[in-house]
């Protein structure tokens, strides 16, 4: 029969784990390739994740943007020539649960990181188990490079839960600049008092050093200057890595995140004015794009390219707040939003010889399945927990079993401790969201928008209204019955794997 995601029905191996499609023949055709993989090169692949901070969907190139939008990317644009385009590839509303979510497999309602943490707040990933954690015990080196934001407590720092080195910040971009900044914080840069105020909360202002089961120590005192360098600073250390494993056998996982381009925007000298656009956030993506064509020529100069699976996406959609940075894009509404303006990301993956080049696809693919599809990739899913609900599914055989079949049925949206929707296939059906209006503010991010709750669920059609201004449910009863399926499914897992709030609202 032909696959289609809504008629096609999913396997469940284990109590604890996501439901998920069994391709018979793209799974085969996956675990050969593996294996031929390993006869020839000897060794488990590498990951590198390449995470940036608030890019939106339509910034690449190849999404319809680039030189179009006033900022080429021909790096990002060549990895997608040169691998995997996902049209679906879905973030969390914003960065720490997106981010807890890649590395735990998890939704948000589990790991229990609803919102981002600020200003030194407690919460993160204490009591998790993490992606460098389970590979580093499988044999891999672990780096984190740039942005963390999934907690500032010693427990969740990246030294802590897995990484053997962390060189970056452990929080967000403009939490380190914007209160120095008089455009944006007068009152607080002509206020000795109020200056002093800020410098006294309590959050780390410096970029940091750790290792494995250290303290980390403060590198430099991130100000406005030291801002604008540091996305190049990461990208030297992060080729320094990628150097000193080449000179042995051992895999590794990089986990690359940049401060690019979350808002306030102080590209490096190198950048600044030569986008097209001449705006500060163009002139940051030519940086990311750049940083990006760096790391792979690294990778191809030290032999290590056609060892590496390359994932790059972004935390989140846009922050339309911020305008005009990252404006563009074809859906519905922005950062901290469930509309897709909020989760649909740039997904990009390559991997030379494995996933076959120039391909695009319009499965769904989740942050929580990074975690298993790694876990498979090292041949390691034994190590995936069974002690907690893991909503991952392994993609191992959509990436490079040949055929462009996901292995995920269900998108599940969660907007910060509301339930609010589920996608399968090309539709959508919603039960709650944030308003349009710029004017309300949902939540201690700030982000836009006032919650609202449906009185009744509200279907829309992604490939004909991307906007999602066309209720169809009432067209569409016959499509009832699989969301009430899926959501029932999902929402009934948290009774025997409560729901946990970290930081919630």
């Amino acid at each position: 029969m032909t696959f289609d995601p809504v008629a096609t029905p999913t396997v469940r191996i284990a109590e604890h784990l996501e439901p998920a499609f069994q391709h018979k023949h793209q799974i085969e055709a996956a675990k050969a390739r593996l294996a031929d993989h390993l006869k020839r090169r000897k060794k488990k692949p590498n990951i590198l994740v390449f995470l940036m901070d608030d890019v939106g969907w339509g910034d690449f190139g190849c999404y319809g943007g680039g030189i179009a939008v006033g900022a080429p990317t021909p790096n990002f644009d060549k990895i997608a020539r040169n691998g995997l385009q996902l049209t679906s590839c879905y973030s969390e509303p914003s960065c720490s649960p997106s981010r807890a979510t890649l590395l735990t497999g998890r939704v948000p309602n589990r790991h229990g990181l609803h919102r981002p943490p600020m200003y030194g707040e407690a919460g993160g990933l204490q009591g998790e188990v993490t992606l460098p954690e389970l590979l580093s015990a499988a044999g891999y080196a672990t780096q984190a490079v740039g942005k963390w934001h999934v907690g500032e407590n010693e427990a969740s720092q990246p030294q802590n839960i897995g990484f053997d080195d962390f060189y970056g910040f452990l929080s967000v971009s403009d939490m380190y600049t914007e209160w120095r900044d008089p455009h944006f914080f007068p009152e607080i840069v002509y206020s000795e008092a109020r200056t002093e105020w800020v410098k006294n909360m309590p959050f780390n202002k410096c970029f940091v050093h750790a290792k494995k089961g250290g303290k980390a120590t403060n590198v430099e005192e991130v100000t406005i200057p030291v801002l604008s360098e540091l996305d190049e600073k990461w990208c030297v250390y992060s080729q320094e890595f990628i150097r000193q494993k080449a000179k042995g056998d051992q895999p590794w996982l990089l986990y690359h995140c940049t401060r690019g381009a979350h808002f306030d925007n102080y590209p490096h000298e190198k950048y600044l004015g030569k986008s097209p656009a001449k705006h500060p956030y163009k002139d940051t993506m030519l940086e990311l794009d750049a940083i990006m064509g760096r790391l792979l020529e690294t990778l191809r100069e030290t032999n290590q390219l056609e060892d590496t699976l390359i994932f790059v996406s972004s935390d989140n959609g846009p922050h339309m707040e911020t305008w005009p940075d990252s404006a563009f894009t074809p859906f519905r509404c922005a950062k901290g939003s469930t509309w897709e303006g909020g989760v649909r990301v740039p997904g990009l993956f390559m991997w030379p010889g494995m996933i076959e080049p120039d391909r695009q696809s319009d499965g769904l693919f989740n942050f929580n399945d990074i975690l298993p599809t790694a876990l498979a990739l090292a041949g390691e899913t034994e190590r995936l927990p069974s002690d907690r609900f893991i909503d991952g599914v392994d993609q191992t055989s959509f990436l490079i079993g040949g055929d462009n079949l996901t292995n995920r049925k269900f998108h599940y949206y969660w907007l910060v401790t509301d339930f609010s929707g589920v996608r399968c296939g090309e539709f959508k059906m919603i039960l709650t969201a944030t308003s349009d209006d710029a004017n309300d503010a949902a939540g201690p991010g700030g982000f836009t928008g006032a919650l609202m709750r449906f009185p009744y669920a509200r279907l829309y059609n992604l490939y004909l209204d991307p906007k999602e201004q066309h209720n169809y449910l009432t067209r569409k009863l016959a499509y009832v019955d699989v969301f009430q399926h899926g959501i029932r499914g999902h929402l009934m897992s948290f009774m025997k794997y409560p729901a946990k709030k970290v930081l919630g609202v």
